[in-house]
Formats: structure tokens, C-alpha cells, sequence
């Protein structure tokens, strides 16, 4: 046993193996208070080496026992320490519901088990082939249940920067599980040098052409076909949950849907969405998150901050609130004299949701548009992007200073038809707030990728991703439309084949014709009515 100097009470840990039900074994480290207990479990089950155990985001393990948990965190079948090959997502049910049955007899164990973990290890609580071993409470953060929408996709359009750079690092980690310094090092220089965004696809074929970021690049995502959607046991969405995600998260959209099954299921699951990028939680969630393993595993009463259903926090004023009235719908139209992508000012929003005329985006794949910040991005969060919307490849749409202030909570959906010259071209919206000083401040960003005949309109529907923002006084509201968005998403080549990374010889040209008639851009609640504010 081990001393861990952390929080009110000594904390101690040890290793230990956990055997699955086909003998493969199952790297596991356990911190423990001092005594004898019992004590009541919480499990973390990760890809990453059990040593780290997801600090990135989370309190240490050892002040969660301090607190009076057993703390299990496992590395997964073929990482870290443990045996076997690792198949990603597919082994996980198996796997998991082996840990779960392991769990709720360690020694010391009083036998509730509750699971914690962000992405990959919110994935794994979730994952049970048996209906019956599942855990007693969870609380996933920033993960989703559908592989294409959830993990490597939106839109029609691959996560290119998030993809290749995850799965780069799983590559890394399976190189050093082999001993293959030189390969680690290989990929270690493409991520940190950037050139990843050019090589990676390559990287990833010679260095885990087994793992999921590559399957998931060479599958085609405009449609669900060949693709998993993880469903767990009603049993478990009746769970009690605590759901987090944040607005600059692009797992935001799977967390959404796991509350919905939940309720849809009778459960009463817990949402909290924060101002929040995947890696970067403004202080955590560890105190709330305590208090919801506290009162569900050791009998505490539950404090307020576990009594209200939902609770979001503004993307601007950084107030946390319950939901706003979903009965408030709002839409607008766009209109243009034929200038809004040379002139940042001359597009319009109209509250009215008419629009009129129209305006062409040529996009060039030697200079395609960058996308930064936002939900996607290496560079993840709020943003200015005063300088991407002075360029003249990019469409903005204004509405008027506001006379007073405005929330904007939902999910923006553009409605347009657009003319293309070639079989394939993307159109990629931000949704930002211009303060009366000139600084843009985006707020909410979408990509989408569509097939249609060249030259002829073809009825585009895209989603941006949901948000709350409070505007002030003075504040305008933007709408900027560009044909790409690297390295965000690959550069679409145009002639209808699947995009593979940065604009290539072979890369055409597009042309966009934007028809602002019938166009129109509008927040749908993503909540249901009951839950609005009183």
C-alpha cells in the first residue's frame, strides 16, 4: 500500500488485476481511505494509462477517496498495463460489464458501484452486455452514443483536425505499448510541428490501421451506413445520471441526445452544460460532481445545487440559469445587394424572416477559409474573427444594434439554396456578436458538406452547434458563410470524392451562388417546454 497525502482523511493505493470472463487481464489501480470500510465504488474506465486518470479535467482520484470512496480507474482491454488487443468501443460492453460485477465485490466495497469520465470514458459507462451489471449511478461528461454524429463527424463532413489528432495519439500510446520509440517519435514531431494535418492519414495507415480515428476517416459519413450506435439497457438510462457537456464541445450534441433517452426512458437525468471546451472546465466539476456520488451512494440529503433538473451557463455573461422559455422561437431572413462577401457590413439580417437577393462566394482551394475557435477547433473556445469576415470569401449577414439586451438559447438551423458549379461543395456558418467596438466574438459554429448536380439549386439545411449567449444593448448579431472551414474539416475537393485532408493539384475551384429568397436562419429549442423558466 501506498500513502497519497490528499484531502480530510490519508488515502492509500494499490494495484491490482482484474480478470475478464475469457481469462484476459485487466490493469486496475485502487485508492481507498484508511480503515477498513466498507466503502462504496467509483469507476473509471479509460485508454490512457491508469496513472493519469483523466486529471486533464478531474480531481486526482485520491480526493475523491478521501472523501470516503473506494476509486477504481482501469485501463481497457490492449492499453496501459492491460492484456489483450485494444478494438476500441466494440470491447467495451463485455469488458465493462465484467468490471462492474469485479467492482461491487473488492474488498472493502459495500458494493454500489457509480462510474465517472469524460469522451472515451464517458462512452464506457455507459456499455453493458448485461442488463443486469450496470452501474448504480453515472455521470458521463462530453461523449455520445453514435459514432458517425457523435465522435467523428457533423454535417456530412469528417472531424479532420479532432480526428487525426486523437487518433494520433492513441497511435503514439499503441507504439510505446510495442516499444516502438522511433514510431512514437515519428508521430510525436507530426502533432506537435503541425504537419499532421497534412500526413496524418499516412501516419495513422502505417502506424494503427486497426484503430477507430482511420476506420473512421475512410468510411463515408453522409449517411448512417456501416456505421455503430452504442443503445444501452433502458435499465441503465434509469439510472440516476449526471449529464455534463459544454458549448465548445463537439461531443455537446451526444450528451443532448443521451437526456432525451433518458427522459424518454423514465429516467431523471441531471444536465448541466457549461461554457466548457473539451479539455478546459473553468474549475471543474468535482465539487458537484461529489455531492451527486454522495447522496446517491452514501446517503447524503441532495443539496440544492442537485435539485434543479437543468442548468446552463451563458456563453457571455457566464451566469449559470435554467433554461430560457422554449416557446420563444426566433427567426430571420438574409438579404444582399450582391456584396455581403466584399463588404462585411452590407448583408442583413431581417427579423421579419424575409429575404431578398443574392450574392456569390467563390471558394479557392489555395487559400481556403480558416476556421478557429468554436466546437471543432484545435484552438477551441470563443474567438475574434474580425479578420476571417473582412476576407471577401466570406458572406456576413448583420442585424441591427439591439435596443436592448438578448438571449439566444437553442439550435441555429440555416435554411438556403445554393447554387454550385461543381458535383460537391461545403458551406460553413458562425453565428458571432458584433460589439458596438467592432470586436466579433463568435459564438456558435456549423459545417456541412452536399452533393447535387453542378449548376443546378440544390435546398441546404444546416445545423450549428446549440448555444446560450446573452447579447447587451448595442450588440449586433452575425451570420458569416464560407466555403470551408480547414482544418476543421477537409478541404472538399469538388468532384465528389471524399476529402482527405489539406487543398491538393487536384482541388477545384467552387463556386456558390447564394439565393436569399426563401433563406432563413432559425433557433429551435433543444429542450423540451417544461423545463423553460418560470
Amino acid at each position: 500500500m501506498h500513502p497519497t497525502p490528499a484531502g480530510p482523511e490519508p488515502v492509500h493505493w494499490r494495484d491490482a488485476v482484474m480478470p475478464c470472463r475469457d481469462g484476459i487481464g485487466l490493469a486496475c489501480r485502487i485508492w481507498s481511505p484508511e480503515g477498513q470500510g466498507p466503502w462504496p465504488v467509483l469507476l473509471m474506465r479509460q485508454p490512457y494509462g491508469r496513472a493519469i486518470a483523466s486529471t486533464v479535467t478531474y480531481a486526482h482520484p485520491s480526493w475523491y477517496a478521501s472523501h470516503g470512496f473506494l476509486v477504481v480507474v482501469q485501463d481497457v482491454r490492449g492499453r496501459g498495463d492491460s492484456e489483450g488487443e485494444f478494438r476500441g468501443f466494440e470491447q467495451e460492453a463485455a469488458d465493462g460489464a465484467d468490471t462492474i460485477r469485479w467492482a461491487r465485490q473488492l474488498e472493502g466495497s459495500t458494493g454500489a458501484v457509480g462510474c465517472y469520465g469524460f469522451s472515451y470514458q464517458g462512452l464506457t459507462q455507459l456499455l453493458s452486455d448485461d442488463p443486469q451489471a450496470i452501474p448504480d449511478c453515472l455521470a458521463p461528461a462530453m461523449a455520445g452514443l453514435d459514432e458517425r454524429q457523435h465522435w467523428a463527424s457533423e454535417g456530412g463532413a469528417h472531424w479532420w483536425a479532432l480526428g487525426v489528432g486523437w487518433g494520433l495519439q492513441l497511435a503514439a500510446q499503441r507504439c510505446q505499448r510495442l516499444g516502438d520509440a522511433a514510431g512514437w517519435q515519428t508521430i510525436r514531431r507530426s502533432l506537435e510541428s503541425g504537419s499532421c494535418l497534412h500526413d496524418g492519414l499516412d501516419l495513422l495507415e502505417r502506424f494503427d490501421p486497426q484503430g477507430m480515428a482511420y476506420r473512421w476517416l475512410q468510411r463515408p459519413c453522409q449517411a448512417s451506413d456501416g456505421w455503430m450506435v452504442h443503445q444501452p439497457a433502458a435499465s441503465l438510462l434509469r439510472r440516476p445520471m449526471l449529464l455534463i457537456g459544454g458549448w465548445y464541445d463537439p461531443h455537446l450534441r451526444g450528451i443532448l441526445d443521451l437526456w432525451h433517452q433518458g427522459r424518454a426512458a423514465g429516467g431523471q437525468p441531471l444536465l448541466r452544460i457549461g461554457a466548457w471546451t473539451h479539455l478546459d472546465w473553468q474549475g471543474g466539476v468535482d465539487r458537484l460532481q461529489l455531492a451527486f456520488f454522495q447522496h446517491h451512494l452514501q446517503g447524503h440529503s441532495a443539496p440544492m445545487e442537485l435539485r434543479t433538473p437543468v442548468l446552463l451557463e451563458d456563453g457571455i455573461s457566464r451566469r449559470w440559469q435554467a433554461p430560457a422559455d422554449p416557446g420563444l422561437r426566433m427567426g430571420w431572413g438574409l438579404t444582399s445587394g450582391g456584396l455581403a462577401a466584399v463588404d462585411a457590413a452590407e448583408g442583413a439580417l431581417q427579423a421579419n424572416r424575409t429575404g431578398s437577393g443574392g450574392v456569390t462566394l467563390v471558394h479557392d482551394p489555395w487559400r481556403p477559409v480558416p476556421a478557429r475557435g468554436g466546437h471543432l477547433g484545435l484552438d477551441p473556445g470563443p474567438c475574434d474573427r474580425q479578420a476571417t469576415d473582412r476576407r471577401t470569401d466570406v458572406a456576413c449577414f448583420s442585424g441591427p444594434a439591439l435596443d436592448s439586451p438578448l438571449t439566444l438559447e437553442g439550435l441555429p438551423r440555416l435554411r438556403i439554396r445554393v447554387r454550385a458549379d461543381q458535383p460537391s461543395f461545403d458551406l460553413c456558418a458562425a453565428l458571432s456578436r458584433v460589439r458596438p467596438s467592432g470586436v466579433v466574438d463568435q459564438l456558435a459554429s456549423g459545417v456541412g458538406r452536399f452533393q447535387g448536380a453542378a449548376g443546378e439549386p440544390t435546398p441546404v439545411s444546416l445545423e450549428l452547434q446549440p448555444l446560450r449567449a446573452s447579447l447587451e444593448e448595442g450588440d449586433r448579431l452575425r451570420l458569416s458563410l464560407a466555403g470551408s472551414a480547414w482544418p476543421q474539416i477537409a478541404v472538399n475537393p469538388g468532384d465528389g470524392s471524399l476529402p482527405a485532408g489539406p487543398a491538393g493539384p487536384r482541388h477545384r475551384v467552387i463556386t456558390l451562388e447564394l439565393d436569399l429568397t426563401e433563406a432563413e436562419l432559425e433557433l429551435l429549442p433543444f429542450l423540451p417546454g417544461e423545463l423553460g423558466a418560470n
